[in-house]
């Protein structure tokens, strides 16, 4: 049996931006990408911590130190510049493997979306 478990998770970053007139997804900081093991393309899940908001979208890579956030597309009408979200992905294992899987996740400055 496969089941759905958390991989990675990037914890409490401040929205940077909300961009409607996209072709859609959201822009991450790079280096944020790397060390939350989620790669470009990869579908994640936003929360919003401000308004209870949860949508799916898929990454693209923002400029590396930047502390970029951006919700593009439709996704922008759930964010408010300055919003506190949680970004989930999850991948799909066997039972067994994910009993000892080890996600991967990281807690940036709130502020500046810099890693700590």
């Amino acid at each position: 049996m496969k089941i759905e478990v958390l991989k990675s998770k990037i914890h409490r970053v401040r929205v940077t931006g909300a961009e409607l007139n996209y072709i859609g997804s959201i822009t991450i900081d790079e280096d944020l990408l790397k060390a939350s093991n989620i790669i470009p393309g990869e579908k994640v899940q936003v929360v919003n911590i401000n308004n209870g908001e949860r949508l799916e979208t898929y990454v693209i890579p923002g400029k590396a130190g930047s502390g970029e956030i951006t919700l593009n597309g439709p996704a922008a009408r759930k964010v408010q510049k300055g919003d506190i979200v949680i970004i989930i992905a999850y991948a799909w294992m066997d039972a067994e493997e994910a009993k000892t899987f080890q996600p991967t996740i990281i807690f940036p400055d709130e502020k500046t979306n810099k890693l700590k």
